[in-house]
C-alpha cells in the first residue's frame, strides 16, 4: 500500500538506496495490481461501474484515506477510459498517476499521454467532493481536455466544468461547482483575487493559509476553495510565470499632462547618449539616468502641461521610456493587435497574454514608442504571486516534460518532488552537431539549405524560433526560395492545433515560436516515418535549457524516429543580455570560414550565456517570493489582508 513504510524501505533498499529508482520500483509493483484489477472490471456493466464509484465516494467522504482506495479508483478510471474514449492507460501512465497522487511532479516526455494520465489522480481527489482544478496553459486546451476526458468522469458519476475567459460570474460559479474543473492558471488566480476583493474582511490568513468564515455568505463569490490542483506543463506555470505576479488593476484615467509626459519622454530619450547620459543593463532590462543625464533632462524644453508634474516622476518615466526603447521589441516581447493595442507575448511559450499589462508606466512607454493610443495607467486592487497562489492548495501536483533541471526549486518552493517516468517505448531521438555562424545572414542561408535537403529526403521539418519576429523572418526567407511552409506564432493562435497536428506530413515545413504546452501531438505519416521521422531545427538557444528541450522533444515521440539540430549565430537574441561591448568583442574574435561558419567550440559561449540567464531568472523568482513573504508577515502583524491592503 502507498503509505506502507516497510514497502517504501524495501524498494529503496532493492534499488541501492536511490530515491527516484526506489519510487519507480514501488510504483511498478502497484501498477501491475491496478492493471490486473482493471482487467477484472471489463466484465462489469456500466451501472455496476457507477455503483462502485459511488461507493468509493462515500468511503472517501467518510474519512477513509485515499491511499487505501487508490488502486480500485485507478482501475475504474482505466476501464471507464477504455469504454468511453477507446484509450487504455499504458503502465507508465499509471506509474505517472501514482506519482501525481503522492504529491509530486511527473516528468513525462512529449507524446507520452499526460492528458490521459491526469484523469487518474483527478478522479481520486474529486471523490472528496471539494472540487479539483486541472490547470492548463490556455483556454483552448482547457476546453479541449474537458470535452475529451469528460466522458470518463461522467461514466463514473462525476461532473466536469471548464472556465473560459468570456464566462460571466454566475457561469463561472456553476463551472467551479462541478466535481472537476479545467481552467488556466490565469483564470484561477484572477478569480481567487476577485473573490477576495468581494469577501473583504471575511478572509484572513491563519497559519500560512487563507481561511474564510464559511458562515458568512458573500454575494458574487465564484470559487469554493483550493483543495487540489493538477498542473499541466508545470514548469512553465510554476517556474517561468513565477517572475510576474497576478495583479487586478484599477484603471487610473490619464489626464492631459500624463499623456503629454508619455509622448514627450519618448521624444526626449532620442537626444540622450548611452554611457554618458544613462546606463542600461540588458540582463536586467533596467535603465538609470546619470547626473549628466538628469541635468540634460532638466534643461530640455518641455510642454507647459508638464509644469504640474514633479521632476522625480519625469526622471522615472524617462527611464521607463529607455527600457521600452532598448529592452522591449515588437514581435518579440509584444505584438500590435488590429485594434492598435499592445499585447504582451509570453517569452516562454510564444503565446499572446490577453489582458496582461506592464506596470509603472512601462506599458504606456511602449505605446508611445509605437505611436498607438495611450491607455489608462493602472494601480493595484489586489495581487498575488504564482508561488503564493499555488501554495494555497491543500494538495498540489503537476506534469511536464522538462522538470528535472529545476527539481530543487520545485521542492524548495512548492514541496514537490520530481520523478522521471520511463517512456512507453525507447526514445530513438538523435541530436546532430550544432552549427554556429558569425552572422544571422549566414545562419539563415544554412537553415534554408538544410530545409531544402530535408524536404528532398521526404522528411517533415519543424523550425523553432524564439520570437514572433524571428518566425516571420524565417518565413520570409523561405518564401524567397519558394519553399512552402506554415507559421505558428502568437498571431495565429486560433489555428494552433490544426497547424501542429499536420506538422508530421511529408515535406511539410512548420515554423513555430516556443513549443511549450502546445498540447497537440505531431503524428507522422508513413513516408516521414520511413525516411527518418520529424527533424527539428532550433534556430536559436532560448533563455532556458528546458525550453530548448520542449522544442526538441517534439521529435521522436512514442518510439518514432527523429532528429534535431541547433543553428546559432553571434547575432542571436540569447546574446542580447550581454553588453554591446562584450558582443562586439566576441564578433571580433570570431574567425569564420567561407560560408560564415565558426568552430563548434563556440557552443560553450552560448551555453555559458544560457546558464547565466537561468541563474538570473532563478534569483528574480526568489526575490519575488521573498517580497511576498515579507508582505504577508508584515500584514499579519498589522491585521491586514496581504493580497489587498498591502498592494503597491
Amino acid at each position: 500500500m502507498i503509505g506502507d513504510a516497510a514497502s517504501r524501505f524495501f524498494h529503496l533498499l532493492k534499488t541501492g538506496m536511490r530515491p527516484n529508482a526506489g519510487r519507480l520500483s514501488r510504483w511498478r509493483g502497484m501498477t501491475s495490481d491496478i492493471v490486473a484489477m482493471a482487467n477484472e472490471f471489463r466484465n462489469l456493466g456500466e451501472n455496476e461501474l457507477c455503483t462502485r464509484s459511488r461507493d468509493l465516494r462515500w468511503r472517501a467522504k467518510a474519512g477513509i484515506p485515499l491511499a487505501k482506495i487508490m488502486p480500485e479508483a485507478y482501475a475504474l478510471v482505466i476501464e471507464a477510459s477504455r469504454r468511453t474514449t477507446g484509450m487504455v492507460h499504458y503502465p507508465v501512465q499509471v506509474m505517472g498517476g501514482i506519482g501525481l497522487f503522492e504529491g509530486g511532479i511527473a516528468e513525462m516526455q512529449t507524446g507520452e499521454g499526460k492528458t490521459l494520465t491526469a484523469t487518474l489522480p483527478t478522479y481520486l481527489y474529486a471523490l472528496h467532493g471539494l472540487g479539483c482544478h486541472v490547470v492548463t496553459v490556455n483556454d483552448y486546451l482547457a476546453s479541449r481536455d474537458a470535452a475529451k476526458m469528460g466522458p470518463i468522469y461522467r461514466l463514473l458519476g462525476l461532473s466536469v466544468g471548464c472556465i473560459e475567459t468570456p464566462l460571466t460570474p454566475p457561469q463561472r460559479k456553476t463551472q467551479y461547482a462541478q466535481d472537476i474543473t479545467y481552467a488556466t492558471a490565469k483564470e484561477l488566480g484572477f478569480d481567487f483575487l476577485r473573490d477576495r476583493l468581494k469577501r473583504g474582511g471575511a478572509a484572513r490568513l491563519t497559519g500560512g493559509r487563507i481561511e474564510t468564515d464559511t458562515n458568512q455568505e458573500v454575494e458574487g463569490i465564484v470559487q469554493r476553495g483550493t483543495h487540489f490542483a493538477l498542473i499541466d506543463e508545470a514548469d512553465s506555470i510554476l517556474i517561468d510565470e513565477a517572475r510576474t505576479p497576478l495583479i487586478i488593476a484599477l484603471n487610473q484615467p490619464n489626464d492631459s499632462a500624463t499623456v503629454n509626459l508619455y509622448r514627450w519622454s519618448d521624444r526626449a530619450i532620442q537626444s540622450l547618449t548611452l554611457g554618458a547620459d544613462f546606463l542600461y543593463e540588458p540582463d536586467k532590462r533596467q535603465a538609470f539616468l546619470t547626473d549628466a543625464g538628469c541635468r540634460k533632462i532638466l534643461l530640455m524644453g518641455k510642454p507647459s502641461l508638464l509644469d504640474s508634474i514633479d521632476t522625480e516622476r519625469i526622471y522615472k518615466q524617462i527611464e521607463q521610456a529607455l527600457v521600452a526603447r532598448y529592452g522591449f521589441h515588437k514581435d518579440r516581447d509584444y505584438v500590435i493587435a488590429e485594434n492598435k493595442e499592445i499585447t504582451i507575448v509570453d517569452e516562454s511559450t510564444g503565446r499572446m497574454m490577453e489582458g496582461r499589462r506592464w506596470q509603472d508606466g512601462l506599458h504606456q512607454a511602449i505605446e508611445a514608442k509605437e505611436m498607438v493610443p495611450i491607455t489608462a495607467s493602472t494601480g493595484q486592487a489586489a495581487r498575488i504571486t504564482v508561488q503564493s497562489f499555488f501554495r494555497e492548495y491543500k494538495y498540489l501536483s503537476g506534469m511536464t516534460g522538462t522538470a528535472y533541471q529545476v527539481r530543487r526549486e520545485l521542492n524548495r518552493v512548492y514541496g514537490l518532488k520530481v520523478t522521471v517516468i520511463p517512456t512507453h517505448r525507447n526514445c530513438l531521438r538523435k541530436g546532430l552537431q550544432a552549427r554556429i555562424f558569425k552572422t544571422m545572414e549566414a545562419k539563415n542561408r544554412a537553415v534554408a539549405e538544410a530545409i531544402v535537403e530535408l524536404r528532398d529526403q521526404g522528411r517533415a521539418v519543424l523550425v523553432g524560433t524564439p520570437s514572433v519576429e524571428k518566425s516571420e523572418a524565417v518565413g520570409e526567407l523561405l518564401r524567397d526560395k519558394n519553399i512552402p511552409h506554415h507559421i505558428l506564432n502568437a498571431k495565429y493562435h486560433a489555428q494552433e492545433a490544426e497547424i501542429v497536428s499536420l506538422a508530421g506530413q511529408s515535406q511539410r515545413v512548420t515554423i513555430a515560436t516556443n513549443m511549450a504546452g502546445r498540447g497537440t501531438d505531431i503524428i507522422l505519416d508513413e513516408t516521414v516515418t520511413k525516411n527518418g521521422g520529424l527533424h527539428v531545427i532550433a534556430t536559436e538557444m532560448h533563455s532556458s535549457k528546458r525550453i530548448d528541450r520542449q522544442l526538441i522533444g517534439r521529435a521522436a515521440r512514442q518510439g518514432d524516429l527523429g532528429t534535431y539540430q541547433f543553428f546559432l549565430s553571434l547575432e542571436d537574441e540569447l546574446l542580447r543580455c550581454l553588453s554591446p561591448r562584450r558582443r562586439q568583442s566576441a564578433i571580433r574574435r570570431a574567425i569564420a570560414d567561407s560560408k560564415g561558419e565558426l568552430s563548434s567550440s563556440w557552443l560553450n559561449y552560448f551555453s555559458r550565456t544560457q546558464r547565466f540567464l537561468e541563474r538570473m531568472h532563478a534569483k528574480q523568482r526568489r526575490d519575488v517570493l521573498k517580497r511576498e513573504q515579507y508582505r504577508t508577515e508584515y500584514s499579519n502583524k498589522m491585521g491586514l489582508d496581504p493580497f489587498l491592503e498591502m498592494t503597491d
